[in-house]
């Protein structure tokens, strides 16, 4: 396994921003990984592990460390009645492994077309869009445990998996490195239709649309929102994401409503009309973040020096032309402190910050 030095981060990740990393190895196997964790420990350094780079923010100064990026491939499958257990190497690209089992006709993750990453990032945050999670089809995470330096089979059950959350990104944040994920997916398997954007694509309620009908619909809503890795497309300089959708309760909710509207009232203006939310757990619901943002002043295009937000979404802030680090931070803070204010509502970041500190 080769180890390169001062290795510049800002190619490896979709918003082109980045330091360079102290040392960077490619990770091709479960012997790399020990190998490069190894390698770790003998330099005392750090270790941030790298997939598809579509979910972070690395730091202008780069990584004082060691950063392997998971580079396995492969794909099993293996049959269990009417379900199909596919079993993906981490490396591998998720929304490709979507397209093959979609082709093959397997549901379970149609909606999740068109997310940019690898396989080994959906159990850590859960991936989650358009109505459905990968909790839902989850078999089994292989992971290297860092700790003990042995490789580890967790159950779906073991991972905690809940909204952008599992057991990888909170209680045991740093000690796994996911390996390999397999999914229980239904041969010909109905797609799910459950979000609005979804359904309205599909007006004739007559006729059944296919799983890939399905899946073409969630690429095309995705591009039309910038959400879709196009190259050349300036939008797609990003995150995706930057900021989750947040849960409150629903007695919050209703006091940030009778808040909006008494502060219209006083202005002689009309309230903005009611928040857009949906059912979570019982109790709560779900707001959404890009709604909240555009309704505290930043609108879709919106510029802050070279950091900017998506001129097709508001939740997404992009890379304009040689951003830095900063300048994102810069405008995620003032993003966050207007939110705050109007609503009483603290976002909080989706994408990992990779710094080192």
């Amino acid at each position: 396994m080769e180890i390169r030095e001062n290795i510049v981060l800002a190619p490896y990740t979709t918003f082109r921003i980045g330091g360079p990393a102290r040392w960077f190895l490619e990770a091709s196997s479960e012997a790399d990984l020990a190998e490069a964790v190894l390698f770790a420990r003998g330099k005392k350094a750090p270790v941030f592990v790298l997939g598809g780079g579509s979910n972070l923010l690395v730091a202008d100064k780069g990584f004082p460390g060691v950063v392997i990026r998971v580079a396995n491939r492969g794909i099993r499958e293996q049959q269990d009645g009417e379900y199909g257990i596919f079993t993906a190497a981490a490396g591998e690209n998720w929304d490709s492994f979507v397209s093959t089992v979609v082709a093959r006709g397997f549901a379970g993750v149609e909606c999740l077309a068109g997310i940019p990453g690898t396989v080994g990032g959906t159990p850590v945050q859960n991936v989650g869009a358009y109505g459905q999670e990968v909790a839902s089809t989850i078999h089994s995470v292989r992971a290297f445990d860092r700790a003990n330096l042995r490789m580890v089979d967790f159950a779906a059950s073991q991972c905690d998996l809940r909204y952008r959350s599992s057991v990888f990104n909170t209680s045991a944040r740093d000690r796994y490195i996911v390996t390999e994920v397999s999914y229980r997916l239904r041969l010909h398997g109905a797609p799910q239709l459950t979000y609005k954007e979804l359904t309205d694509a599909f007006p004739d309620t007559s006729v059944a649309p296919t799983l890939s009908q399905v899946s073409k619909a969630v690429r095309s809503i995705r591009r039309k929102k910038g959400m879709l890795l196009v190259e050349g497309d300036p939008n797609c300089l990003s995150a995706g994401s930057f900021f989750k959708n947040p849960v409150v309760s629903e007695s919050q909710l209703a006091d940030i409503s009778a808040r909006m509207t008494k502060e219209a009232n006083l202005a002689g203006e009309s309230a903005a009309g009611p928040i857009p939310h949906f059912a979570a757990e019982p109790g709560t619901v779900k707001l959404m973040a890009g709604w909240l943002i555009e309704h505290s002043g930043f609108p879709k295009g919106f510029a802050l020096g070279a950091a900017g937000i998506s001129s097709l979404h508001t939740l997404a802030l992009v890379n304009r032309g040689g951003a830095t680090a900063n300048e994102i931070l810069a405008l995620r803070d003032q993003i966050r402190k207007r939110v705050l204010t109007h609503f009483g509502i603290c976002l909080e970041q989706e994408p990992v910050y990779v710094s080192g500190e």
